[in-house]
């Protein structure tokens, strides 16, 4: 059964606007959690990389991240004035520069445990639900990766 052309206009038909939605009520909550730990969203996602792998260098923290160097340089800056990360050019490479978390930046990782936890506790949700929306997440997202002009599926 198809949804009539009107009906799929509406703002509530609209997967996008739940997304974007969501998204926007999560940043709320993260905003909230990360506050006494001195850290945006965005920075607490580049600590996150960091905790998990270590020392890396600016193009390969981006490509986890799916930021750009021009996105991704001023919230590295920002961290390096805040004693978190330190950012070094590559003796290999001088074009390269590498990140790694500050004595203090480690330490933060123990404060910022609590945090997924607080997160999940939010949604309502439990470990199941968490876990089974992140798969389709995933999945979305790899589909729309994968999405070109040439696969756009037609009208119906």
């Amino acid at each position: 059964m198809t949804t009539p052309v009107p009906d799929r206009l509406r703002l509530d038909q609209q997967i996008c606007f739940s997304l974007n939605a969501a998204s926007r009520a999560f940043g709320g909550v993260y905003r909230v959690l990360l506050k006494d730990l001195g850290l945006t969203y965005p920075q607490y996602l580049v600590m996150l990389v960091l905790w998990e792998h270590g020392e890396l260098p600016v193009k390969k923290l981006g490509e986890h991240l799916r930021l750009d160097s021009g996105t991704l340089s001023p919230l590295l800056k920002r961290l390096e004035a805040a004693a978190l990360v330190v950012r070094e050019r590559s003796e290999r490479d001088e074009r390269s520069v590498r990140v790694r978390p500050t004595e203090a930046g480690t330490a933060l990782r123990e404060r910022a445990a609590e945090v997924p936890l607080r997160i999940a506790a939010a949604t309502g949700f439990d470990l199941a639900e968490v876990q089974d929306l992140r798969a389709r997440l995933d999945r979305l997202t790899a589909a729309l990766d994968a999405f070109g002009p040439a696969s756009a599926p037609a009208p119906s």
